[in-house]
């Protein structure tokens, strides 16, 4: 591979930037593709771009970087890039991940850079699509732990509990526990609730980060869903899928890139 691809995802400007240059010294052939400033922003580029290599913030605003890494999973090599060390020594073991540890050390980059050339070099080993499957949910296994462990770290988070929306000539407070599903309307969202559905001045992206994520499920880049309101999940022929709601007839689509929230289902 001669010209591998990266995305770099910190909420620090300047910290993107100095990886950014830090890469294009150590590791001229390397083409940083693009720089995202959260998870949510991250696993779109990557669906968009497809780099082999995602740099990942483990400490970002709404989809922290343990979030998107299991949106993105096996589709790239994934390093964290943390101040908190013991975040992905597990997977560092493994063989799974990489990371790097704030402030960013020359040595340590170089070490990285080192193992991520020999890691795209090596041909993929061929694998059933059982021993595929097992694989990525050993993954998916290890990556749940290490978010439990940040969200327990970071301790109770205030989140939204009401969606104001016009509703004919009334404004309506929707309690959030009724939301059935969010979806993007360009620069609005349509709110659908048990009873009724309403068009809000604020788009997907905006509200992403301020529903709880243990209720509240991105499953597509234009689909928000309540996850006590899905019935049941169905594959496709690919890597995606589609929900069924609980009473609804609608079906949502679920993208590649979320499809891990209902592998157990």
């Amino acid at each position: 591979m001669t010209h591998p691809s990266a995305l770099i995802a910190d909420d620090e400007p300047l910290l993107r930037e100095q990886l950014t240059q830090n890469l294009k010294r150590l590791w001229p052939e390397l083409e940083v593709v693009a720089q995202a400033r959260n998870g949510r922003e991250a696993v779109e580029m990557f669906d968009q771009l497809q780099p082999d290599i995602c740099f990942l913030d483990v400490h970002m605003p709404g989809m922290n970087g343990v979030e998107a890494a299991r949106s993105i999973g096996r589709r790239a090599c994934i390093v964290f890039v943390t101040a908190f060390e013991n975040y992905a020594v597990e997977a560092f073991r493994q063989g799974a991940i990489d990371y790097l540890v704030k402030p960013l050390e020359e040595s340590r980059l170089s070490e990285t850079i080192h193992r991520l050339k020999e890691r795209l070099q090596k041909s993929p080993v061929p694998q059933t699509e059982q021993a595929r499957i097992g694989a990525q949910t050993d993954l998916d296994d290890l990556l749940d732990r290490m978010a439990l462990q940040l969200r327990e770290r970071l301790g109770p988070q205030s989140w939204l509990k009401w969606i104001k929306a016009s509703v004919g000539h009334t404004v309506r407070l929707i309690p959030v526990e009724q939301v059935l599903y969010l979806k993007s309307d360009t620069k609005y969202t349509l709110v659908v609730w048990d009873g009724g559905e309403a068009l809000i001045r604020k788009t997907i992206r905006e509200l992403a980060d301020t529903l709880d994520p243990q209720v509240f499920a991105q499953i597509h880049r234009s689909v928000i869903v309540n996850l006590q309101q899905v019935a049941h999940y169905t594959h496709d022929n690919g890597d995606s899928g589609e929900v069924l709601l609980k009473g609804r007839s609608e079906a949502l689509p679920v993208s590649r890139s979320y499809v891990h929230l209902f592998r157990q289902m």
